[in-house]
């Protein structure tokens, strides 16, 4: 097991454009999927980005199987691990809802998303890596591409008076960040 520091807001790495994944099934990349895993588990993510632990690749993991700690009120992802993704949205809807990110603890905010997406790429071993995904799903596989990019949520928000601090925005519900 190896959990490592979470980069916050503020932190240049986090602005960059992460490279491409160019050599697969190797002892490095499994390492650093493991890494992410672990990482995830112990902050109770929804996902978790390469850039969010200070690795400059382009692999994404999201989902669990099971329901998630700061989300209670949303379905299970399947575990996902995504390397080189490419998102292409399957229409024109946006769905606005509550996004939070292990890298800018105790806030969240409505943001936009498309609300149907197709995401490709490719798993540790190099197969493909095709699906479409919705709602939450697809909100989540956004949000974690976003990082590969030098994105973070707060760069989409529209209205800022629907972006703030979790105890003061749901103070009935201080289990939605875990820890943070």
């Amino acid at each position: 097991m190896s959990i490592k520091t979470i980069l916050k807001m503020g932190d240049p790495r986090l602005l960059r454009t992460a490279k491409l994944v160019t050599a697969f099934n190797t002892p490095e990349l499994d390492q650093l999927v493991q890494d992410l895993l672990d990482t995830m588990a112990d902050a109770n993510g929804a996902g978790l980005a390469a850039p969010q632990i200070g690795v400059d690749l382009q692999v994404v993991i999201f989902g669990s199987g099971a329901v998630n700690p700061r989300y209670p009120d949303e379905p299970p992802i399947p575990q996902t691990i995504l390397i080189n993704p490419v998102i292409t949205p399957l229409s024109d809807e946006e769905n606005t809802s509550w996004e939070g990110c292990l890298s800018v603890p105790g806030l969240r905010a409505q943001v936009p998303r498309w609300t149907h997406i197709r995401y490709t790429g490719f798993d540790p071993q190099g197969q493909p890596i095709d699906r479409a995904a919705s709602g939450f799903h697809a909100r989540v596989a956004q949000h974690e591409c976003d990082h590969l990019f030098g994105k973070l949520y707060p760069m989409r928000v529209r209205d800022f008076s629907q972006f703030g601090f979790v105890d003061v925005l749901f103070p009935e519900r201080s289990v939605f960040e875990g820890r943070q």
